[in-house]
């Protein structure tokens, strides 16, 4: 049985959760990049990260951000380079290992030595990479669906085309209206229209959905480093939560088996309904969500 069902509040839009973080100047492997940067919650608190996934921002976390502050949290949220109100340089050669890069610079110019972890979909690689580097900074990590094994994910027919030869002019013809009907694909519950367009506007932003072709390389990435991040994944000592949408045609009900299989000391929550989540449970679900992360957060 799941979680019971919420009532499910709309997000904020896109210029209201902008407009409680700022800009700030971060370090990587390619230089100088300015990224948005927010902090909710006392900031004594115990802190958490959240990172978010492709094509999306921080936003996507924005009614979870809430009630894990209000529960004495400090909230750390980002839009990773390349997305939402973060630079989005044109010709870059986008990595997970920058991504990285950028995440502990964060931490360090906030003073974070240590944190719990939460990501979801492109942002498992980075935490997969982060948690390669330092498993001992990571307090805790919990995990939304993601392609945590390269030979488990299913990218939408979209995700293949922007991803192919074609990609760079397949980009220039992507719309809202094509975002709405690729998300509905994906999506186990039904989102709110107003919330899909405050999505879109993060991704447009700047004209970031032209660089998709450039961000979907991480596909190849999670092949290259495979034998260092699934290791990392499945070696954590820490407490693990994963909290998965089955629904999902990307990452869902499929990759259960096998994270049941190789870690069975982590706790699962399938967030199952009815109606079932899909890929993104924060968005779909975010009461439950919330609720199953302050649990998790909370159980120190």
């Amino acid at each position: 049985m799941g979680e019971p069902l919420m009532p499910r509040t709309a997000m904020p839009t896109s210029a209201n959760w902008v407009a409680g973080g700022s800009r700030i100047t971060v370090h990587g492997r390619t230089g100088r990049h300015t990224l948005f940067v927010r902090q909710d919650g006392p900031a004594a608190g115990s802190p958490v990260t959240l990172v978010h996934g492709f094509p999306t921002s921080s936003h996507n976390w924005s009614l979870i951000v809430p009630r894990l502050a209000a529960r004495g949290h400090r909230v750390i949220t980002f839009d990773l380079l390349g997305f939402g109100h973060s630079d989005k340089p044109r010709r870059h050669m986008y990595s997970v290992l920058e991504q990285a890069d950028l995440v502990e610079d964060i931490w360090r110019g906030l003073g974070i030595a240590d944190t719990a972890l939460v990501a979801h979909d492109y942002g498992v690689s980075v935490a997969q990479e982060l948690l390669t580097r330092s498993p001992d900074r990571i307090t805790r990590m919990a995990w939304l669906n993601g392609g945590l094994y390269p030979d488990l994910h299913r990218p939408v027919r979209v995700q293949r085309l922007l991803h192919g030869p074609l990609g760079p002019l397949l980009a220039r013809a992507v719309t809202e209206r094509g975002f709405r009907t690729t998300m509905r694909q994906v999506l186990g519950r039904p989102v709110p229209g107003g919330d899909l367009h405050a999505m879109w506007e993060s991704i447009r932003h700047d004209r970031g959905h032209l660089l998709a072709p450039r961000l979907l390389r991480y596909i190849d990435e999670r092949r290259t480093h495979q034998a260092r991040w699934v290791p990392a994944l499945e070696g954590y000592l820490g407490p693990t939560l994963f909290l998965w949408g089955p629904a999902d045609p990307i990452s869902g009900a499929h990759v259960l088996a096998r994270i049941r299989q190789r870690m069975p000391s982590a706790t699962v929550s399938e967030l199952t309904g009815p109606p079932a989540v899909g890929h993104y449970p924060q968005v779909e679900a975010p009461g439950e969500v919330a609720a199953h992360l302050a649990r998790f957060l909370d159980a120190w």
